[in-house]
């Protein structure tokens, strides 16, 4: 059976579309849905009064049209069927009992929209939400919101966040959840088990993730990208990003906080070097370098020089006050993968690139820092490379991850020996710039993997305690939390950061 444009040629539907020309209209008023399937607002009113009346004045009978076959003349043949189908059907369902065939109780068709008609649109099921879209019929959008959502789509896709400037300022608050432990003696660390947050705004894998030395701050995590951005995260509170800086043309490969823990020092494959507030967003120090930059660190007494290395046989120490460079290290080599001080700032390591065909000659080298004298380059004799080291926080040792798979323990004491009864293994490195880290206490290691997870091994014993997954690709980086003893973030190159507990 097919439904007419006007009406079905029924007893029952001409009683009631024999009323006057509002019927529609009034019937539509008594249910919500109505409002969903014809709105009374510009939405259907898309006829112009001039148009109206030309409507009503012209043609061969010239009569008068009424308002319900004005609203019909304007409506696509679609949505004639739909709309007079609609109508006639609810009209049959509330006038007469006799005629409710196929349903056993009053059916709003508004609602149910299930027309038994052989037309597909009639018979298009209705979304769980309750709304309905006829076909041509669309929710009025004003030109100024539409303006509004194209430049917000446009921003985003151009730049997701806007440059740090000076009058863009950050508030940092103190957390109130660290509150309670600043100042208080370092608890024994435990194991995370709980993923707590799951941040994923960068659009690039993660190099690097640093905790805020400042206790008060230290609710905040630093992080940098291939992305070429660098981002401020509350990784303790509300696990969300609070701001992000576009400061570099380049991946971004080192990121270090000032011991102040109010400026961010960043360095990228852009060659350039950029000390920035983090609250502000200015640039306190920014220089041209001569290589690519893959590791950075800040004297451990001195705030104001830092160490860089990176895609070159040398090493440099800049002085922030005179954005100059005052000291140069320079080795036989090709890239420095990583620099760590001591804790009294006289001497450093570099790890580098330079392995031989018997002996990794050079591939850990110490350095007196006034003198930028080589004390001795024959710390690791076997070939592998070390893209970390890491300096344990209570005892005269450090180990240095390598290529083997493995974390090699040293004294930090000359003539810096290795110790070969402990050897940590079992995760995987692969070529990746894995990091490792001991925890606060000093009773643990943990490190990432190229398989995405993260070990825990027993500093004492060199055991694995627990292995973690975390993440989807390679975790490039683990580190505790300094005041809490339990929180571990961890980045990869996912591009996801992740807050355990």
């Amino acid at each position: 059976m097919s439904f007419s444009l006007v009406a079905y040629d029924d007893s029952d539907s001409e009683a009631e579309t024999g009323r006057s020309g509002d019927v529609i209209s009034s019937e539509i008023d008594l249910t919500d849905s109505a409002v969903d399937v014809i709105q009374s607002s510009d939405d259907l009113n898309i006829i112009s009064e001039k148009k109206v009346k030309s409507l009503e004045y012209t043609g061969s009978s010239k009569k008068n049209i009424s308002h319900e076959d004005t609203f019909q003349l304007h409506l696509q043949p679609n949505e004639k069927t739909m709309i007079t189908a609609v109508q006639q059907q609810y009209n049959r369902n509330c006038t007469s009992t006799k005629t409710r065939t196929k349903y056993t109780q009053p059916v709003n068709p508004l609602l149910e929209a299930k027309i038994p008609s052989g037309n597909a649109y009639a018979q298009k099921r209705m979304r769980n939400d309750g709304d309905v879209t006829i076909q041509k019929l669309r929710p009025y959008v004003s030109k100024k919101l539409q303006q509004e959502k194209k430049e917000y789509q446009k921003e985003s896709i151009s730049s997701p966040v806007k440059y740090s400037t000076a009058e863009d300022k950050m508030s940092v608050k103190i957390s109130q959840y660290i509150m309670p432990y600043i100042g208080s003696k370092y608890a024994v660390t435990e194991i995370p088990k709980n993923l707590v947050f799951h941040m994923a705004e960068h659009s690039g894998p993660v190099n690097a993730i640093r905790w805020c030395p400042l206790q008060r701050w230290s609710h905040m995590l630093l992080s940098a990208s291939m992305d070429k951005t660098i981002k401020v995260w509350d990784a303790v509170d509300e696990g969300r990003c609070l701001k992000s800086y576009f400061i570099h043309t380049g991946a971004v490969r080192a990121i270090q906080w000032s011991p102040c823990g109010r400026n961010a020092l960043s360095g990228g494959f852009d060659f350039m070097l950029h000390l920035t507030d983090i609250e502000t967003g200015t640039q306190l120090f920014s220089s041209r370098n001569e290589f690519r930059i893959s590791t950075l660190t800040f004297h451990p007494l001195d705030p104001n020089v830092f160490l860089c290395g990176g895609f070159s046989p040398e090493v440099k120490a800049w002085d922030i006050r005179s954005s100059k460079v005052i000291k140069v290290y320079k080795a036989t080599v090709q890239q420095t993968l990583d620099i760590m001080f001591l804790h009294e700032g006289k001497e450093f390591f570099t790890s580098t690139d330079a392995v031989s065909q018997d002996s990794a000659d050079r591939t850990i080298i110490a350095w007196d820092f006034q003198t930028a004298a080589k004390i001795s380059n024959q710390i690791f004799h076997e070939r592998f490379t070390c893209p970390c080291l890491s300096v344990h926080p209570k005892e005269p040792a450090f180990v240095a991850q390598t290529n083997g798979n493995y974390m090699a323990l040293f004294s930090s004491q000359p003539p810096y020996r290795i110790n070969k009864k402990k050897r940590f293994e079992g995760h995987k490195v692969e070529g990746f710039a894995v990091g490792c880290e001991f925890s606060p206490d000093g009773t643990l290691l943990v490190t990432g993997s190229s398989d995405g997870k993260v070990f825990f091994y027993n500093y004492r014993t060199a055991q694995i305690i627990r292995t973690m997954s975390a993440h989807s690709q390679a975790c490039v980086n683990a580190t505790y939390h300094p005041v809490l003893p339990s929180l571990l973030a961890t980045c990869g190159w996912d591009g996801v950061i992740k807050i355990w507990q």
